[in-house]
Parts: C-alpha cells; structure tokens; sequence
C-alpha cells in the first residue's frame, strides 16, 4: 500500500489519448510520480461523453449551459463527471488535483467562452468548480511546480 499522498491528475496531462479530438496534453510529471500516487481521471469522458467528440464549450454559468461546437447541450454529461470525479477524492481522501487549464471541465482561472473563436475568459470548469467548493486545492498544468 503506498504512503504517498494521492493526487488527481486530469487524464489527458498523463498522456491518455482523451481530449475531444482524441489526443493528449502530456506534460513531465517525472517529479510528480516520486512524491505522489497520481490518479488519472478525465471527467468529460466519464460523464459519458466518447473519444473523439466535437469541441465543447460554456455557453452560460446561471443558469450552467455547456454547448458543443454541433450546439447540443452536453451540460448533464459535465455534471455527471465532476460529481464522479468529486466522489473519487472523498473515496480515497484526495486534498489536491492538477487539472488542465481552459477546459470546460478542469479549468482553474480561464475556459473557452462559448463562440468557438478559440477566446478565453475568466472562469472554472465545472469539475473544477466542484471540487474548489469541496475544499480540494487545484493547480492547472503551469503550476505543477507548487506541488513539490
């Protein structure tokens, strides 16, 4: 059983092929692995959405209304996977998770905002946004650094 603190890592920064056009954010987690148990968790497809799928962004935060760029509303499978991904922190006592920036799901400070014009705006993604109100800190991949 293994001693080091459990951290959940967005999928696809692992280098799972999971993002929307079915490839990967792959960043250096060399020196994550020796202080952490990395748990790789990719809530967009575990809400149920598959590999690959058309591009989706938050139309609206009040009422939350995710779109994808073939203007369906997707907003049910986001939820579902921030609540599964919220669920696995409490289960195995998760304090921390690193997340990938801009995503509709993990995003931190920015997400898309809606056109499908490649423009960012302030905000969190809605797993992001679940697992702040649940006290779990999240760091998106530029910060990587502070969890050592």
């Amino acid at each position: 059983m293994s001693t080091k603190e459990k951290l959940l890592v967005s999928a696809c920064l692992l280098g799972a092929n999971v993002k929307y056009n079915g490839k990967n954010n792959l960043i250096n987690i060399s020196k994550l692995k020796e202080k952490y148990e990395l748990i790789p968790f990719c809530p967009e497809v575990e809400g149920g959405l598959p590999i690959p799928r058309p591009p989706s962004e938050i139309a609206s935060t009040t009422p939350l209304k995710i779109i994808n760029s073939s203007n369906e509303d997707v907003t049910h499978y986001f939820i579902k996977g921030a609540k599964k991904a919220l669920d696995i922190c409490k289960d195995l006592n998760i304090k921390k998770a690193l997340l990938k920036e801009n995503s509709p799901s993990c995003g931190k400070n920015f997400v898309y905002n809606g056109s499908f014009s490649k423009t960012l705006t302030k905000g969190q993604g809605v797993t992001a946004t679940l697992l702040l109100k649940n006290f779990i800190k999240i760091y998106n991949e530029k910060e990587s650094d502070k969890l050592l």
